[in-house]
């Protein structure tokens, strides 16, 4: 295993070189600004409401806490936003939670314990150690833990036919997740003869199940493997990073479809040619992964990139796998959220 320091979102957490507001043509205020003011409406959404503070949702909540620490160091600013300690105060509030009243309920469960030892053990890594509330979220993580079935080594997670998310899947998705935590976490606390025996089932469940699933889910999985490389092996890295190189379309983006299969979903609006959520994350995951930032089809990539910002609203548009939400509504900009702080991480990456 590599050292913490190359895990997780450690890489959005502090930068030793910082980036000016606009950057080789993209503008990273604006960026903050848009996804800062999705988090005021998210805190006002009565549906996000929870004890302690706003719930964490895979597309809003996760992806701005993961990018809006790296914008922070490009834009300079001294520290975090008032959304940031609100939602890490919400998950620190609910850490000692550990029973669930039905199965939806025991769903949510399961995907705050990867979230809360996601992010409060980033947020360690800039101070050094493992706070207090943060090994109690990782002791929470490792007792839900799947102990045997098929789904050994993971967590329960949202399954409710919405893409790319919360499908039956998507517990793949929460696992290498899981990983990506773990590898947040110092060598020491690893070595624990109790932790290191659930680290392994975490490795043995990506590794059995990584072949089913869409290319969504197993890029993240190669995100992980930066630093947790066990979960998947030299070969089968090379391997997978050829597979999204295939899949680039000539204009230097990836579509919505390349990151499948997916299911069916009639109520999607049309989604045709490179796909600005698509094109983020797979940027993103591939410097992740060691591919070098002079490589000419990531150069294309970030070109793509640069050149879908919104330059009125800050943001990356896309629109949902699933359905139609009526104009103005909070769910009509989730997909744009996880694009705009997916596209944030991917420029700063290759910029820092």
């Amino acid at each position: 295993m590599k050292m913490r320091r190359s895990g997780l979102f450690l890489c959005c957490v502090l930068f030793a070189a910082v980036l000016p507001a606009f950057s080789a043509g993209w503008d990273a205020r604006l960026a903050a600004n848009y996804l800062d003011s999705r988090q005021k409406e998210w805190f006002a959404w009565k549906v996000a409401a929870a004890p302690g503070g706003p719930c964490v949702s895979c597309h809003t909540g996760a992806t701005y806490l993961a990018a809006r620490s790296a914008l922070r160091g490009a834009l300079r600013e001294t520290a975090p936003t008032e959304y940031e300690t609100g939602l890490l105060n919400g998950l620190r509030a609910r850490v000692a939670k550990t029973e669930a009243k039905d199965e939806h309920a025991a769903q949510g469960l399961g995907v705050e314990a990867i979230f809360s030892a996601l992010f409060l053990s980033a947020e360690d890594n800039s101070r050094g150690g493992l706070s207090t509330e943060t090994r109690q979220a990782f002791d929470r993580l490792w007792a839900l833990q799947a102990g045997e079935g098929q789904n050994k080594g993971a967590w329960e997670w949202f399954s409710l036919k919405l893409d790319p998310w919360e499908m039956p899947h998507s517990r793949f998705y929460g696992a290498a997740l899981a990983a990506l935590a773990v590898a947040n976490t110092p060598a020491e606390y690893r070595a624990k003869p109790e932790v290191a025996v659930k680290i392994a089932a975490l490795g043995d469940y990506l590794r059995r199940e990584q072949a089913a699933q869409p290319l969504h889910n197993r890029l993240v999985l190669l995100w992980s493997a930066a630093g947790i490389p066990e979960v998947l092996p030299k070969q089968a890295r090379m391997d997978l990073i050829e597979e999204v190189w295939r899949l680039q379309r000539d204009d230097g983006g990836w579509s919505t479809e390349s990151l499948g299969p997916w299911a069916k979903h009639d109520a999607a609006p049309p989604a045709e040619g490179s796909n600005c959520y698509a094109t983020a994350l797979a940027a993103f995951v591939l410097q992740k992964a060691g591919v070098r930032r002079t490589d000419p089809r990531l150069q294309r990539a970030l070109t793509w990139l640069r050149s879908h910002q919104d330059r009125e609203t800050g943001a990356w548009p896309a629109s949902s796998m699933n359905k139609v939400y009526p104009p103005g509504s909070m769910q009509v900009r989730f997909m744009q959220d996880a694009a705009t702080a997916y596209a944030a991480l991917a420029l700063i990456e290759a910029e820092r």
